[in-house]
């Protein structure tokens, strides 16, 4: 089953469907691993009603973090920013589906903490974000 995981990682690292960045937004945040160099910036669009109505994530660094950033940003579209909030670690881990091990869950997790960062429009993203 893992081998299955690894190739939709690898497939949204290779042909990330969220990539990009949107022009205007409405909610913009940008982060980087300097453990790893791993960087994302996410921007959200926001409509009347509070919902994502579309995303973008732009970024560099290992397949885990890239694929984590195009998954997460897929699985919040339609959502309301409540529900966005809501998400936590076991929410990102579930859309990879593998195991990771500690260095890697820094690199899975940075899209989260960005996201969050920028729906509770913190100066700066913190783990404390993520958990």
């Amino acid at each position: 089953m893992d081998d299955l995981y690894r190739e939709v990682i690898i497939e949204h690292y290779k042909n990330p469907a969220y990539r990009g960045h949107l022009d205007p937004h409405d909610i913009i945040f940008e982060d980087d691993n300097p453990l790893c160099g791993d960087h994302i910036e996410i921007t959200l669009r926001i409509d009347k009603d509070d919902r994502v109505s579309d995303a973008a994530f732009d970024g560099k660094g290992c397949a885990i973090s890239q694929a984590s950033a195009d998954l997460l940003v897929e699985s919040i579209i339609g959502r309301s920013l409540e529900e966005v909030k809501a998400l936590n670690k076991e929410d990102v881990l579930d859309l990879l589906g593998i195991e990771l091990g500690p260095v890697r869950l820094k690199c899975a997790l940075l899209s989260l903490k960005v996201l969050k960062a920028g729906v509770y429009g913190v100066g700066e993203a913190t783990d404390s974000l993520i958990e």
